[in-house]
């Protein structure tokens, strides 16, 4: 498990939280989400970067001016003296140098702001000077204003194109000095300025585009891994990160797992808890929608103390929040405003794909769920159809067979084929009062019309008469029933009606799916915390598969009905519903060729 430490001093977490105004993610005023604004944050933060003090213009009264180094180049001692003076004078760092490679040398190692280069010198003249300097990556941007004597036009159109900016004449004079200086200083530090505002608004824009092409990746998608797992490899390939994580909370918010990683340099970590409650401090800013930095020491590097610095970004959105967008970078690193808005709109955009994807594998379910409940539908429509016009189809037979008596003997009811006859009316009629007993019974329920009269009852005293009605069916099916009581009384609170209709039920269930030779027995037990009535079966055991959905309503169990019943398919659906009505609990468990229904009362 991961540990975390102190959160960072130098990086307030509120901070870097209200970075904007409006949080990537966050409703607008009418409870919708507003992706549309991130542009505009985008540009938001591009207009406080480009208007940032230490970008802005220099003034010619400015400090950065009047503390600027120039690097004055003359082969002539008085004339150093002069500049060196008045230039000092005036706030300048100045720098001497009598020919053009001590001038080199000094501009290679001290980077002066401009320099003032004689013209005419020995061995390296002011021209070759500039041209070395041009030439050179480090100095090819410092302004050179040529000192020169000479007033032809040939030489400072040679100077103009080697680089200068600027002549000055001699014999000197001092203001003139000053105001080119001056100007060309400003016009230097406009350049640096008008460049770093153009590489932030490149890397504005660049990360924009960024931002769009991770948007469509993820919404090109309906798999919640596929998005995610996009969403980490592609920002760890745009901010060069050690490592890119998403933890995702569960449903109380009580741990944050790792779900998605991808890494570069760094020991992997999905698959890994948290317990949010190790860490109140970091998590209860996260859980309130602030991104924050911290720095943490990574336990699974070798060697051990090695520190990372981590970037955090809630992910969420008008639901709620479900996680955290986490990117790595080294200890020394630290997140710039651009990347903390990057992430926070990759996590927004997460939000947005974990939602959709949740959303689209829930239809699924439900479509899922339709059809199969259509197919019950069309099963349960075929069975009742059957089970309805089969003892119809007995009665009819019956009366065809009963006229034909009727008519062609006298005293017909002394007759075997009579009382055959008159049996198969019974038994027809009891199965098709049975059925419509069902399904009424189920409409009852489901319309929560049935009302419940509750009695004090000795299950002990009440089982045996109920038992005995199946005596005759499990013998006639060479099942053996047994009934093993719990001694003394066993006094329970119930309506003895629905009770009888929970029994029964079990019982049929019992008697339809045991084989010959098995046994039944109903069984009582009592503890402290329950009185329990059981049906146990010998001879059949259903599967963990099959257990799921043994009291869903028209799920018969297949292929196991050695008596060919049939059914319905809605007994143990109204044994369930009927014992949630008298607030009692029913479990099965079936094993070792062994099947139990107990019933479970509270004691009285």
């Amino acid at each position: 498990m991961l540990t975390y430490p102190e959160l960072l001093p130098r990086t307030p977490c509120v901070t870097v939280a209200k970075l904007m105004g409006t949080q990537p993610g966050e409703s607008s005023g009418d409870g919708k989400q507003d992706i549309g604004t991130e542009t505009q944050q985008f540009f938001q933060i591009l207009n406080d970067f480009l208007t940032q003090p230490e970008d802005r213009g220099i003034t010619a009264n400015s400090p950065a001016v009047e503390s600027a180094t120039i690097l004055i180049v003359d082969d002539t001692p008085n004339n150093l003296q002069v500049l060196f003076s008045y230039l000092e004078t005036e706030g300048y760092k100045v720098l001497l140098a009598e020919d053009g490679e001590s001038a080199l040398q000094i501009a290679q190692s001290q980077a002066p702001d401009l320099v003032l280069l004689d013209v005419l010198m020995p061995n390296v003249d002011g021209f070759e000077t500039c041209r070395r300097l041009k030439a050179k990556t480090s100095t090819r941007e410092i302004p050179v204003i040529f000192l020169t004597a000479l007033s032809e036009t040939v030489n400072k159109v040679q100077g103009f194109k080697l680089g200068g900016v600027d002549y000055i004449t001699k014999p000197i004079e001092q203001e003139e000095v000053l105001a080119r200086i001056q100007t060309h200083l400003n016009l230097q530090a406009m350049r640096r300025t008008l460049a770093a505002q153009n590489r932030k608004l490149k890397q504005t824009l660049d990360f924009k585009a960024l931002v769009q092409r991770i948007t469509d990746k993820i919404r090109d998608s309906l798999d919640e891994s596929h998005s995610l797992h996009t969403a980490t490899e592609e920002l760890v390939a745009a901010l060069h990160l050690s490592s890119c994580q998403i933890e995702l909370y569960d449903s109380q918010q009580m741990t944050a797992t790792i779900a998605y990683e991808y890494t570069t340099t760094l020991p992997r970590c999905q698959g890994e808890t948290r317990q949010i409650a190790d860490f109140p401090e970091l998590y209860h800013q996260l859980l309130q929608k602030n991104p924050l930095q911290l720095v943490e020491t990574i336990p699974q590097f070798n060697p051990s103390g090695i520190q990372v610095n981590r970037l955090a970004c809630p992910i969420f959105d008008d639901s709620g929040i479900m996680g955290n967008l986490w990117a790595l970078k080294p200890p020394e690193q630290v997140f710039s405003p651009l990347e903390i808005q990057l992430m926070q709109q990759v996590a927004s955009q997460c939000a947005i794909a974990i939602r959709q994807a949740r959303l689209y594998q829930a239809s699924n379910q439900q479509v899922e769920e339709l059809a199969k409940l259509n197919r019950l539908k069309d099963d349960f429509l075929k069975t009742i159809s059957h089970e309805l016009k089969a003892p119809m189809s007995s009665i009819q037979l019956a009366t065809q067979t009963m006229e034909k008596l009727l008519v062609s003997q006298q005293n017909p009811e002394n007759s075997p084929t009579f009382q055959r006859v008159l049996q198969i009316f019974r038994e027809s009629c009891q199965r098709q009062k049975q059925l419509v007993d069902d399904l009424l019974t189920l409409c009852y329920l489901d319309a929560k019309a049935k009302t419940i009269q509750s009695e004090l009852i000795d299950l002990n005293f009440w089982l045996p008469d109920l038992t005995h009605l199946y005596l005759k069916r499990t013998q006639e099916q060479q099942q053996e029933l047994i009934l093993n009581l719990a001694p003394g009384e066993l006094q329970i609170s119930t309506d003895p009606i629905i009770l009888e209709r929970i029994v029964r039920e079990l019982l049929n269930n019992a008697c339809k799916y045991t084989p010959t030779g098995g046994i039944i027995t109903v069984q009582t037990r009592a503890n402290q915390s329950s009185i329990c009535l059981c049906i146990i079966n010998t001879g059949v055991e259903i599967s963990p598969e099959e257990q799921e959905l043994i009291f869903n309503q028209f799920y018969r169990i297949p292929n196991n009905d050695p008596w060919k019943y049939g059914g319905t398919g809605l007994g143990l659906t109204l044994v369930k519903k009927l014992a949630q009505m008298l607030e009692v609990s029913i479990d099965m468990a079936s094993q070792n060729q062994q099947t139990i229904f107990c019933v479970r009362f509270p004691p009285c």
